[in-house]
């Protein structure tokens, strides 16, 4: 029978800072700043024993990153998903993943994922703005 796992969720202020540090050291390698592990965990000041022991166990919360998914029909026209893409940018939503379907009977279904937590404005107000583009025939919003 395997054994199954446990997370808790803890204020980072109360850790021991070997973990805070293995964290940064993951972060350094993800964007690409530490080319290696062993460059991340001199920049991060842990030591790679540490970093081997906690890299799988240590993740950095998602808790107070709200998410929404916008469902739209758009038109099949070029430019249609960066005119879409660039009003949930000024709007001050991060995207997250983008799935869009290939165009059939001149329109392209479109999933957008954002982070809602940075918005400058309710989404149900990005959702009727979005309407207003032209090449946008429906939108909705599922969170």
């Amino acid at each position: 029978m395997m054994e199954r796992k446990s997370y808790l969720l803890v204020d980072a202020d109360v850790l021991p800072e070997v973990f805070l540090r293995v964290l940064r050291a993951k972060e350094l390698l993800a964007s690409g700043e530490a080319k290696n592990i062993s460059r991340a965990t001199r920049m991060a000041d842990v030591s790679r024993s540490a970093f081997y022991k906690y890299k799988d166990c240590v993740f950095r919360s998602e808790a107070g990153k709200q998410m929404a998914t916008l469902n739209a029909t758009l038109l099949d026209e070029t430019g249609t998903l960066q005119a879409l893409l660039a009003a949930v940018s000024a709007a001050g939503a991060g995207v997250v993943t983008i799935n869009q379907s290939m165009p059939e009977n001149g329109t392209a279904r479109v999933a957008v994922t954002v982070r809602t937590d940075g918005m400058q404005m309710p989404l149900d107000e990005l959702c009727d703005t979005l309407k207003k583009q032209k090449t946008v025939v429906d939108i909705k919003q599922s969170k």
